[in-house]
């Protein structure tokens, strides 16, 4: 029976490990080995606006939030209704109307639910074509963040088996949203909001993993 690689504490090695802080800029690992591709990095703005994406093959949900401390505001939101007969057409639609929101609205930052696989493999994979025609309208200079369907409702609704009466009830609650929300649009508002919930401890992180990468890479600092 193969056995996991692992390892141990004794093969670490400290000139290693600082080569391969000090080559996070490059793009390279020390020996020439391509790095993982780095995390997105939160944008510093005093007022941050969100675009929050539903994705779906048929109909991806959109909103926008503009987050500043701790409040937020709901700037607009809706649905794409993606027209086509094949499913090419429909992501071919999709892009472009993500497009054209960018455009419209210059979000700073960009939140997606990320697929939730199910029984259903077909409808798996169509959702996974949805999410990525939407994120190839995204430029490059725009950060992106994912979050679990289970991880949204905990944010926004305390409980991460929500039903989704109770994330569109607890979304017009937080943003103030007056009249009738869709349930694709609810969805889309939610995920903005978990990312605004997440930006404090995301910039935490941030800030401490900063912290660690200085102490490693600056000769003469104490490790």
């Amino acid at each position: 029976m193969p056995r996991y690689r692992t390892r141990s504490w004794r093969a670490f090695d400290p000139a290693r490990a600082r080569a391969d802080a000090a080559a996070s800029t490059t793009g390279t690992a020390a020996g020439g080995v391509p790095r993982a591709a780095p995390v997105a990095r939160l944008v510093q703005l005093a007022r941050v606006r969100i675009l929050g994406l539903d994705p779906g093959s048929r109909r991806t949900g959109y909103a926008v939030v503009e987050c500043g401390g701790a409040s937020s505001k709901q700037i607009t939101h809706g649905c794409i209704a993606a027209a086509g007969s094949t499913l090419s057409e429909r992501l071919r639609f999709i892009f472009e109307a993500v497009t054209a929101l960018i455009d419209q609205y210059q979000p700073n930052e960009v939140a997606i639910e990320r697929v939730f696989v199910n029984k259903n493999v077909d409808s798996a994979l169509k959702l996974g074509h949805a999410r990525g025609a939407a994120l190839c309208a995204v430029p490059n200079t725009t950060p992106v963040f994912e979050y679990a369907p289970r991880a949204i409702k905990l944010a926004v609704v305390g409980f991460g088996a929500a039903e989704k009466a109770q994330v569109a009830h607890m979304v017009r609650t937080l943003l103030s949203v007056e009249g009738r929300i869709t349930a694709d649009a609810a969805d889309a508002l939610a995920v903005a909001v978990c990312h605004a919930h997440s930006r404090r401890a995301l910039a935490l992180a941030e800030s401490l993993a900063v912290s660690v990468a200085v102490r490693v890479v600056v000769p003469g600092r104490a490790r």
